[in-house]
C-alpha cells in the first residue's frame, strides 16, 4: 500500500474544507498522480460537488446506490459473516486521475457502535474490527485504482468518526477563516490532536489482532490556510489582515511548538500554507461545471471591465492551489 492519506481538519464549520479539499485533490491529480476522494462527512457536498446533476440518481440507481462508505462498511457494523470488499469508485470524467468514494447522509449510524468500539478496551471480538474498518475500505479501493493519494473528507465537529479517519491520516491541514472563532478553534484543537493520537498509539497493539488492526499513520501538521475573505487593491481589507496575522503567529508559535513535542508536524519554516480569497463570481460557474475555479476557460469567465481582473485572480488561485498540492507531495519526500 503505497498511497498517502491526506486530511483537512477543524472543528469549526464554515472554513470551505470541502472545497479546498477539492481543489487541492484535484489539482494533483492534474500533475499525474492518481488521487482518492473518500466522503465521510453525512452532509456529502463533496459528493455532490463531483456527481453534480447525477447526485440523487447515484443513490437511486440499483448499480450504484450501494456504492459508498456507508453500504461499504455495513459487513463490520452489522457483524455480517464476510469481509469488507472494495466498492467501485467513481471516475471523474473531466479529470480521470481522479475517483470519489461518495458519502452517505445515514453515515452517523455508526457512530453509537464505533464509539462504544472505541472506549470498552475492545474486549469484544464483533467490536474490535470496527476501529479498523475504515482504513481498510479505503485501501482496498485505493489498490483497486492504483493510488497515489487520498483525501479523507469529514465533517466539522469531535465525533468518534472524525477522531478514527484523523489517526488515519499520514498530513493534516488546517483550514481557517480569519475571524476570532477560527483562532479559538485551533486552541481546541491543540488539546484534542495530541490526544486522539495518544489513543491511537495505545490502542493499535490491542487490535494487531483484529480482522482489520488500526494502521499505523503519521498524523503530521503540514500548515495552516487562511480563506473565504474579501480584498481591497489585491490584499485582505483592514479587519481581515488583521485576524489573518494573529492566526499566523500562532500557527507558527505555540501550535507548531506543542505539536512537535508529540511528533505530528512536518519540518518547515513557515506553517502558514496560503491566503485565499473568497472565490466571488467565479464559484457559481465552476460549481455548475464541475470543475475548479482555477480550470475555469476564458469564455466561462464575466467578460467587460471584470476580464482582466478575473482572469488574473483565476490564475492566482491556480497558482496557490499548485504550491498547496506541491508541498503535500514533496513532504513525503523530506
Amino acid at each position: 500500500m503505497g498511497f498517502k492519506k491526506i486530511v483537512l481538519f477543524n472543528h469549526k464549520g464554515g472554513v470551505s474544507k470541502t472545497l479546498t479539499t477539492f481543489n487541492i485533490a484535484w489539482m494533483i491529480a492534474l500533475q499525474g498522480k492518481r488521487v482518492l476522494l473518500v466522503d465521510c462527512d453525512p452532509q456529502c457536498n463533496l459528493s455532490a460537488l463531483i456527481l453534480g446533476d447525477y447526485f440523487e440518481d447515484y443513490y437511486m440507481n440499483d448499480e450504484t446506490k450501494n456504492a459508498n462508505v456507508k453500504d461499504g462498511l455495513k459487513v463490520a457494523f452489522e457483524s455480517r459473516p464476510e469481509p469488507i470488499r472494495a466498492i467501485k469508485c467513481y471516475q471523474v470524467e473531466r479529470n480521470t486521475n481522479l475517483f470519489l468514494l461518495p458519502g452517505h447522509m445515514d453515515l452517523s449510524e455508526y457512530e453509537p457502535s464505533l464509539s462504544l468500539a472505541m472506549n470498552n478496551n475492545n474486549s469484544m471480538t464483533a467490536l474490535q474490527n470496527l476501529p479498523g474498518a475504515l482504513n481498510r475500505l479505503i485501501s482496498l479501493c485505493a489498490d483497486e485504482n492504483d493510488i497515489d493519494y487520498v483525501f479523507i473528507d469529514i465533517n466539522p465537529g469531535l465525533s468518534a468518526i472524525n477522531q478514527i479517519t484523523f489517526t488515519l491520516a499520514d498530513r493534516f491541514i488546517v483550514p481557517t477563516n480569519p475571524d476570532p472563532f477560527s483562532l479559538m478553534a485551533l486552541k481546541t484543537l491543540l488539546k484534542v490532536l495530541p490526544r486522539w493520537k495518544s489513543w491511537a498509539d495505545s490502542t493499535r497493539p490491542l487490535l494487531v489482532d483484529a480482522s482489520y488492526p488500526l494502521p499505523t499513520a503519521e498524523m503530521k501538521f503540514l500548515g495552516e490556510v487562511s480563506q473565504r475573505f474579501n480584498r481591497r487593491n489585491n490584499k485582505p481589507t483592514a479587519s481581515y489582515s488583521l485576524m489573518i496575522n494573529d492566526i499566523k503567529r500562532f500557527i507558527n508559535g505555540e501550535f507548531a511548538d506543542k505539536l512537535r513535542t508529540y511528533g505530528m508536524i512536518c519540518p518547515a519554516e513557515e506553517y502558514h500554507l496560503a491566503e485565499i480569497p473568497d472565490f466571488g463570481a467565479m464559484l457559481q460557474k465552476s460549481n455548475l461545471l464541475g470543475i475548479p475555479v482555477y480550470c475555469l476557460p476564458d469564455n466561462e469567465l464575466p467578460g467587460g471591465a471584470t476580464f482582466v481582473n478575473t482572469t488574473a485572480k483565476r490564475d492566482e488561485i491556480k497558482e496557490m492551489f499548485l504550491d498547496i498540492s506541491n508541498k503535500i507531495m514533496r513532504s513525503f519526500d523530506e
